[in-house]
């Protein structure tokens, strides 16, 4: 039987000044437990962790974890661009009430193969929760070949990994690594092929702006509904085609108020939505459909 695992990328609602909006936040934690999601990536790049100031980073994690008050599993992300800067938040997440840490390779400089296995056993080294590597080549500029994974997944304290964009790659490393090395895949297009053919573990930021689809495609799945699973992912491709469309901070901020959810979910300098383009995002038949599950 085909048991769905969805882990949201949060989205970080922000006030005027860069703050956390906490009750933005709360309603959207409230919306993914509603819909039936209760395992979370706080501070990934949805969230805009590299974004934010130290004191909005820190409040993001500690109220995930109040309003969670242990019903969820919580990952927080705390990969830079430097082995200090990523080793600053591990250090602080060490004593916090979370599941694992998550780290995305380093961007900005290139590394060779071997200084990324030496990077990432360092940081697990001094990691007293499970690290998890964030594949996101698309973004970083770095990937991680089999061998580089098979040589960390030696580390007792590096437990998994989730792969961005790479989906033929995801499959080799789970054939290689077996299932005690979770890999959780983001390939938020083939959400039904892929439950369909087996991998179960899903993480994306697009389960944040529509949990409600999401939780559908689950269920349809699991009832082997494969039409209707294919109509829900057909609801979720349209809406990221959104944010190719209006801009991703931009259509992302749109997309949660219109769900109801206030707060900007676009860290400066990224702004918001002319009124004209607003007008015509209104009007697009995805944001129509979209609006009928709204929580306020």
């Amino acid at each position: 039987m085909i048991k769905p695992a969805f882990v949201t990328a949060l989205c970080t609602a922000l006030d005027d000044q860069g703050n956390l909006h906490d009750e933005g936040f709360e309603m959207q934690l409230a919306d993914q437990f509603q819909c039936g999601i209760d395992r979370f990536l706080v501070g990934g790049t949805m969230g805009n962790m590299q974004l934010l100031r130290r004191d909005t980073y820190h409040r993001l994690v500690d109220r995930s974890i109040e309003i969670s008050n242990g019903r969820a599993e919580l990952l927080v992300g705390a990969g830079d661009a430097s082995y200090a800067r990523t080793l600053e938040r591990i250090e602080w997440l060490n004593d916090k009430a979370i599941d694992g840490i998550v780290v995305l390779t380093p961007y900005f400089w290139k590394l060779s193969q071997a200084e990324l296995t030496q990077y990432f056993n360092a940081l697990a080294d001094n990691s007293r929760k499970p690290l998890y590597i964030y594949d996101l080549p698309g973004l970083t500029g770095q990937d991680l070949t089999l061998d580089t994974y098979v040589e960390l997944a030696k580390h007792p304290n590096i437990v998994g990994a989730k792969i961005s964009g790479r989906l033929t790659f995801a499959r080799e490393a789970m054939a290689t690594l077996g299932s005690d090395f979770r890999i959780i895949v983001a390939e938020p297009l083939l959400v039904d092929v892929l439950l369909k053919s087996g991998i179960e573990d899903h993480l994306d930021g697009m389960f944040a702006l529509a949990p409600h689809w999401t939780v559908e495609i689950g269920k349809a799945a699991v009832a082997g509904d494969w039409e209707r699973a294919s109509a829900m992912q057909q609801l979720l491709a349209r809406a990221q085609g959104l944010i190719g469309k209006y801009g991703g901070g931009a259509a992302i901020s749109a997309l949660m108020n219109a769900r109801g959810i206030p707060g900007h979910f676009a860290a400066a300098p990224y702004g918001l939505m002319t009124d004209f383009d607003y007008a015509k995002f209104e009007a697009e038949p995805v944001v129509i459909e979209y609006r009928k599950g709204a929580i306020a």
